[in-house]
């Protein structure tokens, strides 16, 4: 109630260009460019540098902790940033030069090192790496609020994210599984990660680019509602202050890391390798799938989308965690009781039909899922506007992000801790590796379990988010409006 009370900032409606909309996604496209690359450095630390299985996966965790504290750093920082070339602009470009050399020096280097010091090296190079990643992280969930408050334009927002980044990992499952393992054979070939750190870098840059040309006419004190002064009256204090107060950042954030918990623990390589290079024997399909899927994963997405403009973010978010709900206990069953070595691409039969059609409705689903949560951050943004007069998009997307990366660190260390208990302890599974009883459960465990109860969390939390789309469309005045209160 005390909530309600203090809701009278009302903002002014701030539209963008299509095209503004697009470009400033590949900011976080480059980004998960980056993660997808990332996804695979225990196989290099472990058969290349030498690193156990064990200590790898602490070490990724302890990583993502790490990251998980740089947001509120950064995003403090953002908020006092006012600068001749914007908030959001020189973190975009800084992230990416750090991320691009710190991703090299990694895989170049660390196999290089004397062994006693190979993992405090390892992890040193690593963290610049993680501050790279925040400063460009904390852009993609702060930058948003800049770009439009349109809540019929923000659904928009997720749309190309969701396009843009199953680009980004779909192309890399398929250029690491079909091209790289063709032509290298293995992940214990140095020269496989010198050649994907090299694409890696160029392609992201060219993202990150075209990201910076998209923000750049809103990246301006016009369209940070506040004059500096106020901003500059933000201390660090204020996330305490801001976390208990705002109730759908919080609802959200708890939301939105069951889901990441649970994309951690599904999306990790080696799981991949367990599903696809053992379950079903076939692992050059865990990159041909995103390329099948592409088309009819984008038409699931604009219809979230169109639904999402008609009925509310928060609606969307819920109805398509459902359907994700329903598709994932379709696809374990498939797992546990028919013969997924069956499936080929080569010999069209019913269960190769069944997979295809459960897999992409899946992945649908599972974008909107993951991806709507972006603009609702910009959403709970302008809300706490709204109460307080504060525009701090980079308290609240580090807020986020700081809770968010704090418990999806454990789905690293889960994975490596219960590869461990079934004799996994020194070596991570490889592709074609015998499948065993033990294999298949934890396999279907890690892809289906985990996932299912992450986002049964998801939608009881979202009981208590209060943003929907009524509650947002009265946060917003058009400048008519806005002249007839004056007068």
């Amino acid at each position: 109630m005390q909530e309600q009370q203090n809701n009278n900032n009302t903002i002014e409606l701030n539209h963008a260009h299509l095209w503004q909309i697009a470009l400033f996604s590949l900011n976080n496209t480059s980004t998960n460019l980056y993660l997808a690359m990332m996804g695979y450095v225990s196989y290099y630390a472990n058969g290349i540098a030498g690193l156990s299985v064990v200590v790898i996966s602490f070490i990724l965790t302890g990583m993502r902790i790490f990251d998980g504290i740089t947001d509120p750093v950064i995003g403090y920082i953002i908020d006092k940033t006012n600068g001749r070339f914007g908030k959001f602009r020189p973190f975009m470009i800084i992230g990416y030069i750090l991320l691009a050399v710190s991703s090299t020096v990694l895989f170049f280097t660390t196999h290089l090192v004397t062994g006693c010091l190979r993992i405090p090296y390892f992890i040193v190079v690593y963290s610049v790496y993680i501050i790279g990643y925040t400063f460009q992280t904390a852009v993609v969930k702060s930058g948003q609020s800049v770009i439009t408050n349109d809540v019929n334009q923000r659904p928009l927002i997720t749309f190309f994210d969701s396009a843009f980044i199953m680009l980004a990992h779909g192309v890399t499952a398929f250029y690491v599984s079909v091209y790289l393992i063709g032509k290298y054979g293995s992940f214990n070939n140095k020269a496989l990660f010198t050649e994907f750190v090299i694409t890696v870098v160029i392609l992201s840059g060219i993202c990150t680019l075209l990201a910076v040309i998209g923000i750049w006419e809103k990246d301006n004190k016009k369209y940070f509602k506040l004059k500096v002064e106020k901003t500059e009256s933000i201390h660090f204090k204020d996330y305490l202050y801001i976390l208990k107060h705002n109730k759908p950042i919080r609802m959200l954030v708890i939301a939105a890391s069951s889901n990441k918990f649970a994309s951690m623990v599904y999306s990790n390589s080696t799981v991949l390798v367990m599903f696809f290079g053992i379950l079903m024997n076939n692992y050059a399909l865990a990159g041909i799938i995103g390329i099948i899927i592409g088309f009819p994963n984008l038409a699931i997405i604009y219809i979230g989308i169109q639904y999402a403009k008609k009925a509310g973010q928060k609606k969307a978010m819920v109805i398509s965690t459902w359907l994700a709900i329903l598709f994932q206990s379709i696809l374990m069953y498939m797992m546990l009781f028919t013969d997924l070595t069956k499936v080929s691409l080569r010999n069209i039969n019913g269960i190769t039909i069944a997979f295809f059609v459960v897999f992409a409705l899946l992945n649908g689903v599972k974008s909107i899922t993951n991806n709507i949560v972006v603009p609702m951050i910009a959403d709970c943004t302008d809300y706490e506007y709204s109460l307080s007069g504060h525009f701090v998009p980079g308290i609240m997307g580090a807020l986020f992000s700081f809770v968010d990366k704090s418990f999806s660190a454990l789905g690293t260390g889960f994975v490596g801790i219960a590869l461990s208990m079934i004799g996994y302890s020194k070596v991570f599974p490889q592709v074609g590796d015998a499948l065993t009883a033990e294999l298949k459960y934890m396999t279907v465990f890690f892809y289906c379990v985990i996932p299912i109860c992450g986002w049964l969390i998801t939608i009881f939390i979202m009981r208590f988010y209060r943003l929907d789309k009524k509650t947002m469309s009265s946060l917003y005045c058009s400048e008519t409006d806005r002249q007839k209160d004056v007068h």
